[in-house]
């Protein structure tokens, strides 16, 4: 039956014949038939046979594969995507119904999608507006929220980047790539001489200087950074250009995102890792081992598996410091976090610096019922000389439960029996009265006075 519908192609014929200044009139003579079958075929009143598609393609020098494309596929995958928002629940739309938009209007379905994002765009601002309390814009939560919005999911700069790569041939030629390209050769010189700096763009000297302490993923990753600034501007300025930034630092902050985005990209292709995720079972350590990346960057680059029709399981991602403080939060999941403030001291994310370079899983439960399987583990910044600084910091990657039998670390697990965590997405929103961890009240509910009876927990709450 999908192959039934998807010989129908009313809206793209009508679009590309606009598109090329055409009258039914003129394609019809064009092709060898009448006006009235044209216009039965853009209102999808007659299929588009394979002999009519490789006329069309040969009478307009048109690639038969991009015509006949399904790109109704795309759109509905995302456009099925967008109408699980708890916001449409209530509409009982058919599966079906959303497939036949997509294919027969993507023009509507995409335009649906773009309102959807702009949507999901103003809540998160709003949410971080709420929580700052003033009107002050808060750049870091500004750019978090242009990726969170999306999923951290940009479909165009992985094409891009899979294209660069294939061309290159492999990180390995990174180098290669810069000579004969952009006359730039790759030197590796000493911190003292690189001042402070990793990686540095010299066009005096025609070079790319790398600090040579970097260890090999963190190189290749500098590398494939700045082929991401000299070409992939383009890309990533469309990107951003939907963004609606209300200040300078927001954009920049979000450009440095969707940079190392796109070195990601380059580094690990999209198809080819998701294949090889999948293969895997998501076994971050062996994947590390394929691609030549960190543990950190093989984590980055889960987040971002949400491609339509290429879908891998999505994840979130978050790095904390040994003092709570959150300094990167990816979300490919739909994760709550919160806004502002860290996240529960319950979750074994807090614990990881006690269990250094370990593998630490656990399943964890949110308040509303909602469970996850997280994957935690420190990493370290820096060093790579005696006395230079090194920074430790414990990242987590999570996703839903009911994905998580597709994961290396769950196999053999009695998924049905396993007792998760009870943790929060923070004090503040978090209502479990009895936790002996919490560190503030929630919002909303009246503390009552110790006088008389101090509760094992911080605080005791009035049922009201």
């Amino acid at each position: 039956m999908a192959k039934d519908r998807a010989a129908f192609m009313g809206p793209r014929l009508r679009r590309l014949r606009r598109e090329m200044g055409l009258t039914q009139a003129v394609m019809a003579e064009d092709l060898g038939v009448s006006p009235s079958y044209i216009a039965l075929m853009e209102r999808n009143q007659r299929p588009m046979t394979a002999e009519m598609l490789l006329k069309l393609a040969q009478t307009y020098q048109l690639d038969v594969a991009s015509l006949a494309g399904e790109r109704g596929e795309e759109f509905a995958a995302r456009l099925d995507g967008v109408m699980r928002d708890p916001l449409f629940t209530d509409l009982e739309l058919a599966a079906m119904d959303v497939e036949d938009v997509s294919r027969s209007y993507p023009a509507v379905a995409e335009a649906v999608i773009r309102l959807y994002t702009a949507y999901r765009d103003g809540q998160l601002a709003l949410a971080d507006r709420s929580g700052e309390g003033h009107d002050a814009p808060d750049p870091v939560a500004e750019a978090r929220r242009f990726l969170s919005a999306r999923r951290n999911s940009f479909p165009a700069i992985d094409d891009h980047a899979e294209r660069i790569a294939a061309e290159i041939g492999g990180a390995d030629n990174f180098a290669v790539y810069f000579k004969e390209k952009h006359k730039l050769g790759v030197r590796r010189l000493p911190p003292d001489i690189m001042i402070g700096a990793v990686r540095r763009l010299d066009r005096h000297r025609g070079e790319i200087a790398l600090d040579e302490t970097l260890d090999r993923a963190s190189q290749t990753f500098q590398l494939a950074l700045q082929i991401a600034y000299l070409d992939m501007r383009e890309t990533l300025d469309a990107a951003l250009a939907e963004g609606g930034f209300t200040s300078e630092n927001s954009e920049r902050l979000a450009r440095r995102a969707l940079a190392s985005y796109a070195a990601g990209a380059l580094m690990m292709p999209y198809r080819a890792f998701v294949k090889a995720a999948e293969r895997r079972k998501y076994d971050i350590e062996a994947l590390s081992r394929q691609f030549g990346a960190s543990f950190e960057q093989i984590a980055h680059r889960l987040t971002t598996l949400q491609q339509p029709g290429q879908e891998g399981v999505p994840f979130f991602f978050i790095r904390v410091d040994a003092a709570g403080n959150v300094s990167k939060r990816l979300d490919g999941a739909g994760f709550p976090f919160a806004r502002h403030g860290g996240s529960c001291p319950l979750w074994s994310l807090h614990q990881a610096f006690t269990r250094p370079r370990e593998i630490i899983t656990e399943w964890v439960e949110l308040p509303d019922g909602e469970k996850y399987f997280t994957i935690v583990r420190t990493v370290t910044a820096g060093g790579g000389a005696w006395g230079a600084p090194r920074i430790e910091r414990a990242v987590a990657l999570g996703c839903a439960a009911k994905h998580a039998h597709r994961l290396i670390y769950t196999q053999g697990q009695d998924l049905k029996s396993v007792k998760p965590t009870p943790i929060g997405v923070a004090c503040r929103l978090c209502h479990r009265i009895e936790c002996a961890a919490r560190a503030e009240p929630p919002i909303g509910r009246q503390v009552l006075p110790d006088d008389y009876r101090r509760t094992i927990a911080p605080f005791g709450f009035s049922d009201r």
